[in-house]
């Protein structure tokens, strides 16, 4: 791949975004039939409407600059829920599990959250205004998502994960 400009850069991480995405969007009901408290089965719920709706996103940022929506393979995305995954194949406690797939879906948020940052910041820097609350409409979703997650983590699931010694 070719890139010459910033405008190259910003629609390579789009493409990668975009993949990792749907990538996302396929491993979550892998993720959730595993988890087994109620506050965290309705938070990844609503991440995966959510992240429905960035693909979609992510398509009319696309669309805003005149391209064809188009994804690449994100290895990043890959290896995180290659190890989630392996995760779930673990004989853990059910609270332990579920603090497991936390951790899990952190890492991947704080992937995604680094991802749209640097696309925020391209698209800024380019003057690409309509692509740029797009993007970051996502970004602040992702950033939710993780507190909502560090939230659960710590009054409920790593409470209960500790009382199962």
């Amino acid at each position: 791949m070719e890139l010459k400009t910033l405008n190259d850069l910003l629609v390579h991480q789009l493409k990668d975004l975009y993949g990792a995405e749907q990538q996302l969007l396929k491993a979550m009901p892998k993720m959730q039939a595993k988890i087994t408290a109620k506050e965290l089965q309705e938070a990844f719920t609503k991440h995966m409407e959510e992240t429905q709706n960035q693909v979609k996103r992510l398509e009319r940022v696309f669309q805003s600059l005149g391209i064809k929506p188009e994804a690449e393979k994100c290895k990043a995305m890959e290896g995180l829920l290659k190890e989630a995954e392996e995760f779930l194949t673990y004989d853990a406690d059910k609270a332990v599990m579920d603090a497991g797939i936390i951790a899990s879906a952190q890492r991947v948020e704080h992937y995604e959250i680094a991802g749209y940052g640097t696309a925020c910041t391209y698209a800024k820097f380019l003057g690409h205004t309509e692509a740029l609350n797009l993007l970051q409409e996502t970004l602040s979703e992702e950033k939710k998502t993780d507190e909502k997650l560090s939230y659960i983590a710590e009054t409920s699931i790593n409470i209960k994960a500790e009382n199962h010694k």
